[in-house]
Parts: structure tokens; sequence; C-alpha cells
């Protein structure tokens, strides 16, 4: 009996790995199509064919696209996070911008192909709106944050100006113009030092 215990046990777990591993394989199947093909263009027959899977394997793990894009997002951003505030607190406000800006500029070159495909899809792709959603709100907090640490009385014109300068689509429109992440990230700390000492913005 404890022996049909024992193997009852180890049968079960290893069928549960067995599906672990299927469900990762997935996972990182779409991660990779989204970023060649981009999320609209990536079908459940494609992402079958890359992961090994039948494509009702795919829909056993996923039942709807809501629940396969959040997990794509999670494992994807688990393994390119964007960067947080810096923890020197003593750094001055125009200082502190200006290393967070450069570590999220440096952050978009990486990983910009993702970011590319997911921007011009999100339109398109209704399962996109939440993950999407999800990192626009990152964005806008650390927006948030940063213009609370310059201390000024038009906080929310800065807050405006912090909140299009950590926006990816203002890293890619200046990165066409072939500047590097730091002159880009000094040009945007000098406008956001100027709406920060015009009182009357």
């Amino acid at each position: 009996m404890i022996t049909e215990m024992k193997k009852r046990k180890y049968t079960q777990k290893r069928r549960a790995d067995k599906q672990q591993q299927t469900r990762e394989r997935i996972i990182d199947a779409a991660m990779f199509l989204h970023e060649k093909l981009g999320p609209a263009a990536t079908t459940i027959s494609a992402l079958a064919e890359h992961a090994g899977v039948q494509r009702l394997t795919v829909y056993r793990h996923f039942e709807n696209e809501e629940e396969l894009f959040n997990a794509c997002t999670t494992k994807w951003l688990g393994q390119n996070p964007p960067p947080g505030l810096p923890e020197n607190n003593s750094a001055g406000p125009a200082d502190r911008t200006h290393t967070f800006l450069l570590s999220l500029y440096r952050y978009y070159r990486r990983t910009r192909k993702m970011w590319t495909v997911a921007y011009r899809d999100v339109e398109q792709v209704p399962a996109l709106a939440g993950p999407m959603k999800g990192f626009n709100d990152y964005l806008a907090a650390i927006a948030g944050e940063l213009a609370a640490g310059w201390s000024v009385q038009n906080s929310k014109r800065l807050q405006l100006t912090l909140g299009h300068a950590v926006r990816f689509a203002t890293w890619r429109s200046l990165s066409e113009q072939k500047l590097s992440d730091r002159v880009m990230a000094d040009l945007v700390c000098r406008w956001v030092r100027a709406v920060a000492d015009d009182s009357s913005l």
C-alpha cells in the first residue's frame, strides 16, 4: 500500500512537472513570436508549432488570450525588469531625475524590439490592454515621484513634462536622431529643469 502511494505521488509529480514544462514552452514561444512578428500577427497555430504542441494543448493551458498575455508579460518583465528610482535619496532632484532617465533610456534600447511591437499592436489586440496599462501606470507613478522631489509650485506642469519624458515614444523619437542615451538624458533633464525653474508656467 505504501509503495503504491509513493508511486502514485511520483507519477502525479512527474505529470505536473511535464505540464509545467509544456506551459513554459508555450509562454517562451509566445514571447519569441510576439517580439519577432508582433502580438497581432502571432496566431495560435504558429504559437503551437513553435512550442512543439497541438493547438488544443495551448487552449488547455490558457483558456483565453488575456491569460496567455498576462503570463507572457509576467515572465518577460521578470527577465527584463524596468528600472526603479535611485536609492540614493540624498541626491538632488536634478541628479536623481538624470540618473533614472539614463537607466530608463538604456533599458528601452535593450528592449526596444518588444516595446515597439507592443505599442504598435495594442489597439489591435484587446488582450494587450491590461499588461500595457500596467506598464503605463508604472511610468506615471515614477513621473509623479520624480516631480514631487523637485518641490516646486508648478508641480502639475512638471509632472506632465516628466510623464512625457519617461514614455517609450519619447525615447524612440530621440533615438531616431542618432542620439546616445546619455545625450538624450542630458537634453531632457535641461527641459525638465527649465520647467521646474520657470514659475510663470
